[in-house]
């Protein structure tokens, strides 16, 4: 059963709690996963999907120790790919994936990554999610990402009322205030981290416990009333 949304004021206060409260963007933040380069970025974030980060980082760590550039990776093949990415599981479709990438971005835009959501999602392999963490910690744009702490954290709150992670992403960037979609995405990554986590979040001493809609309807005990 739907628990209901926050109301545009109470959203803006949730916001504005959050800035107070969260750490935003810092001037050491990086491309996914820590790349420094949007080619690497958009690699590594492929890699990340229903993988672990310590498993992302192993694979990445292997393959960029290969090749890091679109024609090194095209050479190296898509056999030799997935043998270095294999820790981060899917390596077969993400290794295919990977080459027709490197293969799009050398014959069709000149070896430069998109700066556009619309371009990064036309890329083999690209989705929404992905897209939006390139435009946010490589291209630094104003773009609330969602992983799975931004999504779980917004349909908890009532942010969002969202079945996916894409329609969390289109609610939160329609309705989210203008002050909130620079740091937003950090701001909600790291309240899920440190308060909201997945299995015990903090309800009782919750700074935003007097506005989320689940906490409303569990009484802060995890279970529906």
């Amino acid at each position: 059963m739907s628990r209901g949304r926050l109301t545009a004021a109470e959203s803006a206060e949730a916001f504005r709690r959050l800035e107070a409260e969260m750490p935003g963007r810092t001037a050491t933040a990086k491309g996914p996963k820590d790349q420094p380069d949007p080619f690497r970025s958009v690699v590594a974030c492929m890699l990340s999907a229903q993988s672990r980060d310590a498993n992302t980082a192993l694979a990445t760590e292997r393959l960029f120790a290969l090749a890091d550039t679109p024609d090194a990776m095209l050479l190296l093949g898509e056999a030799a790919i997935a043998r270095a990415i294999k820790p981060c599981g899917l390596y077969n479709m993400k290794a295919r994936n990977i080459v027709r990438l490197c293969g799009d971005l050398t014959q069709r835009l000149d070896r430069n990554v998109p700066a556009t959501r619309e371009g990064l999602m036309a890329l083999p392999g690209v989705g929404r999610k992905c897209a939006d963490i390139v435009l946010s910690f490589t291209y630094g744009q104003d773009v609330i990402a969602v992983d799975t702490h931004v999504f779980r954290v917004a349909n908890r709150l009532g942010l969002t009322e969202a079945r996916t992670a894409d329609e969390t992403a289109r609610q939160l960037e329609r309705d989210a205030p203008g002050f909130a979609r620079r740091d937003g995405h950090f701001w909600l990554i790291q309240f899920g981290k440190a308060v909201c986590t997945a299995r015990r979040p903090q309800c009782e001493t919750c700074f935003l416990a007097d506005l989320c809609r689940w906490f409303a309807a569990t009484r802060g005990d995890g279970e529906p009333a």
